[in-house]
């Protein structure tokens, strides 16, 4: 299917994504702090700035969009038909930089996790998702 904006109304729609306090990131918070739990956001001095950091537990908490960090098996991770090179480009280095991140962080004694978008919906499953991200170890 072909793009139905033009080049200038994509381009204006595509600067619109924000990198911070999405509604994932948003759900996320607000459930980590229903829970009782007390974290800092988009640390500066850590590599990659992670969302949620949990100094007590040493945890830091990245929460991706699945499209942009090509969650596997989801739906939301289709990639676009015009111009695949340049997609199959960002997205090779959107992972590579996650890595990158993910293993500076390790090595400095922090534990990561992620979690997805889609994985945000349901409050439970979430309250779930977090509690297993801070007792594992």
């Amino acid at each position: 299917m072909a793009d139905t904006l033009t080049p200038e109304k994509r381009s204006w729609l595509m600067s619109r994504v924000r990198g911070r306090d999405t509604k994932p990131e948003l759900a996320v918070r607000q459930t980590a702090h229903a829970m009782g739990l007390r974290f800092r956001l988009h640390r500066r001095d850590l590599p990659g700035r992670p969302d949620l950091v949990f100094p007590r537990h040493r945890l830091a908490i990245f929460v991706h969009g699945c499209f942009w960090h090509r969650h596997e098996g989801c739906a939301k991770a289709s990639t676009p038909k015009t111009r695949p090179q340049f997609w199959d480009a960002k997205f090779a280095a959107n992972l590579r930089r996650d890595r990158e991140v993910e293993r500076q962080l390790i090595e400095g004694g922090w534990r990561v996790g992620t979690i997805w978008e889609c994985e945000t919906k349901d409050r439970r499953d979430l309250e779930a998702t977090i509690a297993a991200l801070l007792v594992h170890r």
